[in-house]
Protein backbone atom coordinates (compact mmCIF):
# COMPACT_ATOMS: atom_id res chain seq x y z
CA UNK A 1 0.00 0.00 0.00
CA UNK A 2 0.96 3.61 -0.96
CA UNK A 3 2.21 5.46 2.06
CA UNK A 4 0.08 8.24 2.98
CA UNK A 5 1.11 11.89 3.55
CA UNK A 6 2.90 12.52 6.47
CA UNK A 7 0.42 13.36 9.49
CA UNK A 8 1.62 16.77 10.07
CA UNK A 9 3.39 17.94 6.11
CA UNK A 10 3.15 21.32 5.79
CA UNK A 11 0.89 22.62 3.44
CA UNK A 12 -1.77 25.83 3.46
CA UNK A 13 -5.61 23.87 3.88
CA UNK A 14 -8.09 25.06 1.63
CA UNK A 15 -10.46 26.76 4.93
CA UNK A 16 -14.32 26.98 3.56
CA UNK A 17 -17.54 28.19 4.69
CA UNK A 18 -19.50 24.78 5.39
CA UNK A 19 -23.14 24.00 5.19
CA UNK A 20 -24.84 24.87 8.08
CA UNK A 21 -25.83 20.83 8.38
CA UNK A 22 -22.31 20.14 9.22
CA UNK A 23 -21.79 23.08 12.06
CA UNK A 24 -25.00 21.73 13.14
CA UNK A 25 -23.38 17.98 13.25
CA UNK A 26 -20.06 18.64 14.78
CA UNK A 27 -21.65 20.69 17.95
CA UNK A 28 -24.73 18.53 18.63
CA UNK A 29 -22.08 15.26 18.40
CA UNK A 30 -19.24 16.96 19.96
CA UNK A 31 -22.26 18.15 23.18
CA UNK A 32 -23.56 14.64 23.10
CA UNK A 33 -20.49 12.07 22.92
CA UNK A 34 -18.70 13.41 25.79
CA UNK A 35 -22.14 14.14 28.22
CA UNK A 36 -20.76 11.31 31.15
CA UNK A 37 -17.99 12.91 31.89
CA UNK A 38 -19.58 16.49 31.41
CA UNK A 39 -21.65 15.51 34.42
CA UNK A 40 -18.76 13.22 36.18
CA UNK A 41 -19.75 14.58 39.46
CA UNK A 42 -23.85 13.60 39.48
CA UNK A 43 -22.78 10.12 38.50
CA UNK A 44 -20.29 9.71 40.68
CA UNK A 45 -22.16 10.57 43.90
CA UNK A 46 -25.23 7.76 41.56
CA UNK A 47 -22.07 5.14 41.23
CA UNK A 48 -21.36 4.92 44.98
CA UNK A 49 -25.21 5.52 45.74
CA UNK A 50 -26.52 2.75 43.95
CA UNK A 51 -23.97 0.52 43.02
CA UNK A 52 -22.13 0.92 45.76
CA UNK A 53 -18.91 1.18 44.57
CA UNK A 54 -15.57 2.78 46.12
CA UNK A 55 -14.04 5.99 45.88
CA UNK A 56 -11.10 3.87 43.87
CA UNK A 57 -14.02 2.08 41.70
CA UNK A 58 -15.49 5.17 40.97
CA UNK A 59 -12.09 6.58 39.97
CA UNK A 60 -11.57 3.43 37.65
CA UNK A 61 -14.48 4.08 35.60
CA UNK A 62 -14.02 6.99 34.81
CA UNK A 63 -10.86 6.63 33.93
CA UNK A 64 -11.57 3.79 31.47
CA UNK A 65 -14.38 6.50 30.05
CA UNK A 66 -12.00 9.15 29.61
CA UNK A 67 -8.82 6.65 28.43
CA UNK A 68 -10.98 5.03 25.70
CA UNK A 69 -12.59 8.10 24.69
CA UNK A 70 -8.75 9.65 24.21
CA UNK A 71 -7.85 6.64 22.51
CA UNK A 72 -10.43 6.00 19.39
CA UNK A 73 -7.39 8.91 18.61
CA UNK A 74 -4.95 6.54 17.72
CA UNK A 75 -7.12 3.93 15.18
CA UNK A 76 -8.37 7.61 13.21
CA UNK A 77 -5.23 7.90 12.37
CA UNK A 78 -5.19 5.02 10.68
CA UNK A 79 -8.59 5.52 8.98
CA UNK A 80 -8.64 9.54 8.58
CA UNK A 81 -8.91 10.69 5.13
CA UNK A 82 -9.41 6.99 3.58
CA UNK A 83 -12.13 6.47 5.00
CA UNK A 84 -15.72 7.93 3.81
CA UNK A 85 -16.21 10.15 7.19
CA UNK A 86 -19.83 9.69 6.81
CA UNK A 87 -19.60 5.78 6.94
CA UNK A 88 -17.59 6.08 10.05
CA UNK A 89 -19.68 8.79 11.66
CA UNK A 90 -22.79 6.23 11.36
CA UNK A 91 -20.93 3.31 12.41
CA UNK A 92 -19.25 4.98 15.64
CA UNK A 93 -23.35 6.21 16.37
CA UNK A 94 -24.23 3.04 16.49
CA UNK A 95 -21.85 1.43 18.97
CA UNK A 96 -22.23 4.68 21.10
CA UNK A 97 -26.27 3.79 21.08
CA UNK A 98 -25.77 0.07 21.38
CA UNK A 99 -23.37 0.48 24.15
CA UNK A 100 -25.55 2.74 25.94
CA UNK A 101 -28.44 0.76 25.58
CA UNK A 102 -26.65 -2.44 26.57
CA UNK A 103 -25.39 -0.66 30.04
CA UNK A 104 -28.73 -0.04 30.73
CA UNK A 105 -30.58 -3.58 30.14
CA UNK A 106 -27.78 -5.54 31.87
CA UNK A 107 -26.27 -3.04 34.09
CA UNK A 108 -23.49 -6.02 34.63
CA UNK A 109 -21.14 -6.45 37.40
CA UNK A 110 -18.13 -3.91 37.82
CA UNK A 111 -15.75 -5.56 35.24
CA UNK A 112 -18.47 -5.82 32.83
CA UNK A 113 -19.77 -2.52 33.18
CA UNK A 114 -15.95 -1.43 32.26
CA UNK A 115 -16.04 -3.56 29.26
CA UNK A 116 -19.41 -2.47 27.79
CA UNK A 117 -18.20 1.58 28.83
CA UNK A 118 -15.05 1.41 27.16
CA UNK A 119 -16.91 0.33 23.75
CA UNK A 120 -18.87 2.72 24.19
CA UNK A 121 -16.52 5.58 24.95
CA UNK A 122 -14.10 4.33 21.85
CA UNK A 123 -17.69 4.76 19.60
CA UNK A 124 -17.69 8.16 21.44
CA UNK A 125 -14.47 9.52 20.95
CA UNK A 126 -14.76 8.56 17.15
CA UNK A 127 -17.26 10.86 16.72
CA UNK A 128 -15.21 13.51 18.49
CA UNK A 129 -12.56 13.09 15.97
CA UNK A 130 -14.76 13.39 13.32
CA UNK A 131 -16.13 16.74 15.27
CA UNK A 132 -12.90 18.57 15.76
CA UNK A 133 -10.92 17.38 12.79
CA UNK A 134 -14.22 19.14 10.88
CA UNK A 135 -13.88 22.48 12.74
CA UNK A 136 -10.51 22.24 11.69
CA UNK A 137 -11.49 23.09 8.05
CA UNK A 138 -13.96 25.73 8.67
CA UNK A 139 -12.87 29.18 7.45
CA UNK A 140 -13.69 30.62 10.69
CA UNK A 141 -12.20 28.28 12.89
CA UNK A 142 -12.37 30.74 16.00
CA UNK A 143 -16.01 30.87 15.94
CA UNK A 144 -16.69 27.37 15.38
CA UNK A 145 -14.43 25.83 17.88
CA UNK A 146 -16.29 28.64 20.32
CA UNK A 147 -19.79 27.24 19.08
CA UNK A 148 -18.07 24.03 19.84
CA UNK A 149 -17.23 24.61 23.59
CA UNK A 150 -20.47 26.12 24.07
CA UNK A 151 -22.65 22.76 23.06
CA UNK A 152 -20.67 20.73 25.70
CA UNK A 153 -20.83 23.81 28.30
CA UNK A 154 -24.91 24.06 27.90
CA UNK A 155 -25.26 20.25 27.81
CA UNK A 156 -22.87 19.87 31.06
CA UNK A 157 -24.57 22.76 32.72
CA UNK A 158 -27.95 21.11 32.15
CA UNK A 159 -27.16 17.60 32.71
CA UNK A 160 -25.80 18.62 36.19
CA UNK A 161 -29.28 20.38 37.01
CA UNK A 162 -31.26 18.10 36.13
CA UNK A 163 -29.61 14.35 36.61
CA UNK A 164 -30.64 14.57 40.40
CA UNK A 165 -34.03 14.62 39.93
CA UNK A 166 -34.04 11.79 37.15
CA UNK A 167 -31.69 9.81 39.68
CA UNK A 168 -34.31 9.91 42.10
CA UNK A 169 -37.09 8.55 39.68
CA UNK A 170 -35.28 6.21 37.49
CA UNK A 171 -31.99 5.70 39.26
CA UNK A 172 -28.49 5.29 36.45
CA UNK A 173 -30.18 3.44 34.17
CA UNK A 174 -31.79 6.64 33.08
CA UNK A 175 -28.62 8.28 32.07
CA UNK A 176 -27.00 5.57 29.69
CA UNK A 177 -31.33 5.49 28.13
CA UNK A 178 -30.90 9.32 27.51
CA UNK A 179 -27.73 8.84 26.03
CA UNK A 180 -28.90 6.28 23.55
CA UNK A 181 -31.77 8.02 22.73
CA UNK A 182 -29.58 11.17 22.41
CA UNK A 183 -27.61 9.58 19.70
CA UNK A 184 -30.23 7.48 17.79
CA UNK A 185 -31.42 11.31 17.51
CA UNK A 186 -28.42 12.98 16.20
CA UNK A 187 -27.94 9.81 14.05
CA UNK A 188 -29.42 11.29 10.94
CA UNK A 189 -26.46 14.34 11.37
CA UNK A 190 -23.64 11.99 9.95
CA UNK A 191 -24.68 13.12 6.83
CA UNK A 192 -23.30 16.89 8.10
CA UNK A 193 -20.03 15.29 7.65
CA UNK A 194 -17.71 15.73 5.00
CA UNK A 195 -17.17 12.40 3.34
CA UNK A 196 -13.57 13.07 2.16
CA UNK A 197 -12.70 14.64 5.56
CA UNK A 198 -9.03 15.04 6.41
CA UNK A 199 -8.24 14.47 2.88
CA UNK A 200 -4.86 16.90 2.39
CA UNK A 201 -6.19 19.93 -0.08
CA UNK A 202 -2.81 21.97 -1.10
CA UNK A 203 -3.28 25.34 -2.58
CA UNK A 204 -0.80 26.13 -5.37
CA UNK A 205 2.43 23.84 -5.55
CA UNK A 206 6.03 23.87 -4.03
CA UNK A 207 8.80 22.41 -5.13
CA UNK A 208 10.56 19.22 -3.47
CA UNK A 209 13.54 21.47 -1.72
CA UNK A 210 10.33 23.52 -0.55
CA UNK A 211 8.34 21.09 1.10
CA UNK A 212 11.03 19.25 2.68
CA UNK A 213 12.52 22.85 4.84
CA UNK A 214 8.39 22.54 5.43
CA UNK A 215 7.85 19.33 6.67
CA UNK A 216 10.74 20.45 9.35
CA UNK A 217 8.82 23.17 10.17
CA UNK A 218 5.10 21.63 10.35
CA UNK A 219 6.46 19.08 12.73
CA UNK A 220 8.13 21.54 15.15
CA UNK A 221 4.95 23.31 15.02
CA UNK A 222 2.99 20.00 15.79
CA UNK A 223 5.01 19.89 18.64
CA UNK A 224 4.64 23.25 19.90
CA UNK A 225 1.00 22.87 19.45
CA UNK A 226 1.09 19.23 21.41
CA UNK A 227 2.93 20.77 24.17
CA UNK A 228 0.51 23.86 24.46
CA UNK A 229 -2.44 21.80 24.81
CA UNK A 230 -1.04 19.55 26.91
CA UNK A 231 0.62 21.96 29.31
CA UNK A 232 -2.83 23.74 29.23
CA UNK A 233 -5.42 20.98 30.23
CA UNK A 234 -2.35 20.08 33.12
CA UNK A 235 -3.01 23.47 34.90
CA UNK A 236 -6.55 23.89 34.64
CA UNK A 237 -7.48 20.55 35.33
CA UNK A 238 -5.02 20.63 38.38
CA UNK A 239 -6.76 23.78 39.47
CA UNK A 240 -10.40 23.15 38.48
CA UNK A 241 -10.02 19.16 40.36
CA UNK A 242 -9.29 21.04 43.91
CA UNK A 243 -11.48 24.56 43.21
CA UNK A 244 -14.16 23.28 46.05
CA UNK A 245 -10.92 22.69 48.36
CA UNK A 246 -9.77 26.43 47.96
CA UNK A 247 -13.40 27.75 48.12
CA UNK A 248 -12.97 26.34 51.93
CA UNK A 249 -10.28 27.90 52.89
CA UNK A 250 -11.87 31.16 51.44
CA UNK A 251 -14.58 30.55 53.86
CA UNK A 252 -17.35 28.89 51.94
CA UNK A 253 -19.52 26.04 53.19
CA UNK A 254 -20.43 22.48 50.86
CA UNK A 255 -23.49 24.07 49.82
CA UNK A 256 -22.43 28.05 48.93
CA UNK A 257 -19.56 26.07 47.33
CA UNK A 258 -21.66 24.48 44.87
CA UNK A 259 -23.54 27.70 44.19
CA UNK A 260 -20.27 29.40 43.37
CA UNK A 261 -18.83 27.14 41.17
CA UNK A 262 -22.07 26.64 39.51
CA UNK A 263 -22.25 30.09 38.53
CA UNK A 264 -18.71 29.89 37.28
CA UNK A 265 -19.92 27.11 35.25
CA UNK A 266 -22.21 29.92 33.68
CA UNK A 267 -19.23 32.22 33.24
CA UNK A 268 -17.35 29.53 31.13
CA UNK A 269 -20.09 29.71 28.63
CA UNK A 270 -20.07 33.46 28.51
CA UNK A 271 -16.33 32.76 27.82
CA UNK A 272 -17.37 30.58 25.07
CA UNK A 273 -19.87 32.54 23.55
CA UNK A 274 -17.43 35.78 23.50
CA UNK A 275 -14.62 33.50 21.77
CA UNK A 276 -17.42 32.42 18.84
CA UNK A 277 -18.79 36.31 19.06
CA UNK A 278 -15.60 37.39 18.65
CA UNK A 279 -13.80 35.10 16.27
CA UNK A 280 -12.44 35.98 12.64
CA UNK A 281 -12.98 39.91 13.69
CA UNK A 282 -9.51 40.46 15.94
CA UNK A 283 -6.41 38.93 15.59
CA UNK A 284 -5.89 35.34 17.03
CA UNK A 285 -2.62 36.29 18.34
CA UNK A 286 -4.02 39.12 20.47
CA UNK A 287 -7.00 36.89 21.78
CA UNK A 288 -5.03 34.04 22.49
CA UNK A 289 -2.48 36.56 24.88
CA UNK A 290 -5.80 38.61 26.63
CA UNK A 291 -7.42 34.87 27.46
CA UNK A 292 -3.80 34.26 28.95
CA UNK A 293 -3.49 37.30 30.88
CA UNK A 294 -6.81 37.01 32.39
CA UNK A 295 -6.10 33.11 33.19
CA UNK A 296 -2.46 34.06 34.81
CA UNK A 297 -4.23 36.73 36.84
CA UNK A 298 -6.68 35.00 37.94
CA UNK A 299 -4.48 32.16 38.88
CA UNK A 300 -2.30 34.67 40.78
CA UNK A 301 -5.45 35.84 42.81
CA UNK A 302 -6.48 32.06 43.74
CA UNK A 303 -2.61 31.71 44.95
CA UNK A 304 -2.79 34.60 47.03
CA UNK A 305 -5.73 32.95 49.48
CA UNK A 306 -8.36 35.30 48.94
CA UNK A 307 -11.31 36.00 51.05
CA UNK A 308 -14.74 35.04 49.68
CA UNK A 309 -15.23 37.86 47.37
CA UNK A 310 -12.00 37.77 46.23
CA UNK A 311 -11.90 33.77 45.90
CA UNK A 312 -15.44 34.36 43.37
CA UNK A 313 -13.82 37.08 41.35
CA UNK A 314 -10.56 34.92 40.89
CA UNK A 315 -12.45 31.64 40.21
CA UNK A 316 -14.94 33.02 37.89
CA UNK A 317 -12.32 34.76 35.78
CA UNK A 318 -10.46 31.92 35.40
CA UNK A 319 -13.48 29.60 33.83
CA UNK A 320 -14.31 32.55 31.66
CA UNK A 321 -10.34 32.63 30.40
CA UNK A 322 -10.63 28.81 30.24
CA UNK A 323 -13.24 29.18 27.67
CA UNK A 324 -12.71 32.07 25.81
CA UNK A 325 -9.19 31.46 25.21
CA UNK A 326 -9.92 27.17 24.31
CA UNK A 327 -11.46 28.20 20.77
CA UNK A 328 -8.35 30.16 19.76
CA UNK A 329 -6.43 27.61 20.81
CA UNK A 330 -7.72 25.08 19.08
CA UNK A 331 -7.90 27.50 15.62
CA UNK A 332 -4.20 27.85 15.96
CA UNK A 333 -3.40 23.97 16.09
CA UNK A 334 -5.86 23.88 12.95
CA UNK A 335 -4.38 26.71 10.54
CA UNK A 336 -1.19 24.39 10.28
CA UNK A 337 -2.60 21.00 9.86
CA UNK A 338 -3.06 19.43 6.60
CA UNK A 339 -4.12 15.97 6.95
CA UNK A 340 -6.52 16.25 10.00
CA UNK A 341 -3.90 13.86 12.21
CA UNK A 342 -3.14 16.81 14.13
CA UNK A 343 -6.17 17.93 15.56
CA UNK A 344 -7.84 14.28 15.27
CA UNK A 345 -4.59 13.53 18.10
CA UNK A 346 -5.48 16.65 20.21
CA UNK A 347 -8.80 14.28 21.43
CA UNK A 348 -5.99 11.97 22.99
CA UNK A 349 -3.83 14.99 24.24
CA UNK A 350 -6.84 16.53 25.62
CA UNK A 351 -7.50 13.27 27.91
CA UNK A 352 -4.22 12.90 29.05
CA UNK A 353 -3.90 16.32 30.32
CA UNK A 354 -7.35 16.30 32.61
CA UNK A 355 -6.13 13.08 33.49
CA UNK A 356 -2.87 14.16 34.44
CA UNK A 357 -3.83 17.54 35.94
CA UNK A 358 -5.44 16.11 38.66
CA UNK A 359 -3.12 13.66 39.26
CA UNK A 360 -0.19 15.76 39.51
CA UNK A 361 -1.55 18.52 42.15
CA UNK A 362 -2.87 15.21 44.24
CA UNK A 363 0.31 14.04 44.71
CA UNK A 364 2.15 17.70 45.36
CA UNK A 365 -0.45 18.17 47.59
CA UNK A 366 0.15 14.89 49.33
CA UNK A 367 3.55 15.70 49.75
CA UNK A 368 3.43 18.82 51.60
CA UNK A 369 2.54 21.62 48.50
CA UNK A 370 0.41 24.44 48.99
CA UNK A 371 -3.01 24.98 47.69
CA UNK A 372 -0.97 28.38 46.88
CA UNK A 373 2.09 26.90 45.27
CA UNK A 374 0.07 24.75 43.13
CA UNK A 375 -1.94 27.89 41.65
CA UNK A 376 1.58 29.59 41.50
CA UNK A 377 2.77 26.60 39.61
CA UNK A 378 -0.25 26.01 37.36
CA UNK A 379 0.23 29.77 36.86
CA UNK A 380 3.81 29.34 35.50
CA UNK A 381 2.49 26.38 33.05
CA UNK A 382 -0.24 28.42 31.58
CA UNK A 383 2.94 30.95 30.34
CA UNK A 384 4.84 28.22 29.14
CA UNK A 385 1.48 26.93 27.10
CA UNK A 386 0.98 30.80 25.64
CA UNK A 387 4.43 30.78 24.72
CA UNK A 388 4.34 27.77 22.59
CA UNK A 389 0.89 29.05 21.22
CA UNK A 390 2.34 32.28 20.59
CA UNK A 391 4.82 30.32 18.32
CA UNK A 392 2.51 28.34 16.55
CA UNK A 393 0.13 31.62 15.75
CA UNK A 394 2.95 33.08 14.43
CA UNK A 395 4.65 30.63 12.43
Amino acid sequence: MKNPSPSFASADVAPRDFAASTLLSLVVFAAITPLLLLVAPAVAAQLAVQLGLSASQIGTYFFVELGAFSCATLPSLLWLGRVDARSVAAIATAVFCAGNFATALWMPGFAGLLALRTITALGGGTLMVLCMTSAATSANRDRVYGLWVVGQLIAGAVGLFLLPHVFDGYGLRALYVVLGVLGLCAAPLVRGFDPALGRAQRVGHTGGQASGSNAQGAALNAVFVICGVLTFYVAIGGVWTFASKAAALAGFDAAHTGEVLAVASVMGIVGAGCASLIGGRVARLAMLLAGYAILAVALAGLATRPGTSGYMAAVFAFKFAWTFVLPFILAAAAKHDRSGRLVASLNFVIGAGLAAGPLIAGVLLDAGATLASLFAGAAAICVLSCLCLMRVERA
